[in-house]
């Protein structure tokens, strides 16, 4: 089963082959692939994507638009950029309009992006787990309430150490 997926965008099917070459045989990602923008929106209107990896300089939409318009709809979805622009306007309107977590430069580094595609999804990892412990408390709460109401007083009593409850006025 996949547990992450990544959705790679370049206007170079040479580059987007190389990219899925890279995460074909690294983790067992469910990988999805565009050629510009509007590809792009349009899976991510069509399927969970937790990571978008995209190119500046495409044809209709740059990559900084894309990354920025995936923000705004999309924020869950952990960005990067990586392009074969070295200009520090770029990475720096990336970082900023698109937040994105992290920026690379063509040739890339397999071993460094893999890393970073690690890291990133260890963040998932540990958001969806807040989630979770998040849900469980909810529950918990709720679950102590209805015991207040059936048991008025139920909440305010105290435990020994040996997990019996200690009797008003007695210590």
């Amino acid at each position: 089963m996949q547990e992450f997926s990544i959705l790679l965008v370049d206007d170079s099917e040479s580059m987007l082959k190389a990219l899925t070459r890279v995460f074909k045989y690294s983790e067992n990602h469910e990988l999805f692939t565009a050629l510009d923008g509007k590809g792009a929106l349009d899976i991510l209107g069509s399927q969970s994507i937790d990571l978008i990896i995209t190119d500046e300089n495409m044809p209709n939409m740059s990559g900084t638009e894309l990354l920025n318009t995936v923000r705004t709809l999309y924020p869950h979805v952990m960005r990067f950029m990586l392009t074969g622009e070295t200009d520090i306007e770029i990475a720096k309107r990336a970082i900023n309009d698109g937040q994105i977590l992290r920026f690379f430069t063509k040739p890339f580094d397999e071993f460094e992006l893999l890393i970073a595609v690690k890291y990133a999804f260890d963040l998932k990892k540990l958001e969806r787990e807040n989630s979770r412990l998040k849900e469980v408390v909810k529950e918990q709460g709720a679950y102590l309430k209805n015991l207040e109401a059936k048991y008025p007083g139920i909440a305010s009593k105290k435990l020994s150490e040996d997990g019996a409850y200690i009797l008003d006025g007695a210590d």
